[in-house]
């Protein structure tokens, strides 16, 4: 397990952006799968977006393709999220999460249950 740091929600009106951060101790970043998860009050962890170690393969949740995109920075340890026109629906907390065990270079993950480390969370906020 590493320690996740995420930074950058708030509070943002309807069509607006924000960009998520997630920056991690561990010493081989390049060898996570990374992904980020919403919980919204009252409701399950659902998958938003993940990214194999390389960053070359992304997935992506059907209610937020198109306006979302993850991204990587093997060199700085970083995952971002960048959230576009967003909708009073996205309003959660952002969890970011790591695979590190993985040995594959094409694997991504969309099941919370397997990843193995997480992060404190950081809440978005979408006003209509």
């Amino acid at each position: 397990q590493v320690e996740l740091v995420e930074s950058g929600g708030g509070l943002v009106q309807a069509g607006g952006s924000l960009r998520l951060s997630c920056a991690t101790s561990g010493r081989t970043f390049n060898n996570y799968v990374m992904g980020w998860f919403r919980q919204a009050p009252g409701k399950e962890r659902d998958f938003v977006a993940a990214i194999s170690r390389s960053g070359s393969i992304t997935n992506s949740a059907d209610s937020v393709k198109g306006r979302f995109t993850i991204s990587r920075d093997n060199a700085g340890n970083t995952v971002y999220l960048q959230m576009n026109s967003l909708k009073p629906e996205d309003t959660a907390v952002y969890y970011c999460t790591a695979q590190t065990q993985t040995t594959s270079y094409s694997a991504y993950y969309t099941e919370a249950s397997l990843y193995d480390s997480w992060g404190q969370g950081t809440q978005v906020t979408v006003s209509s």
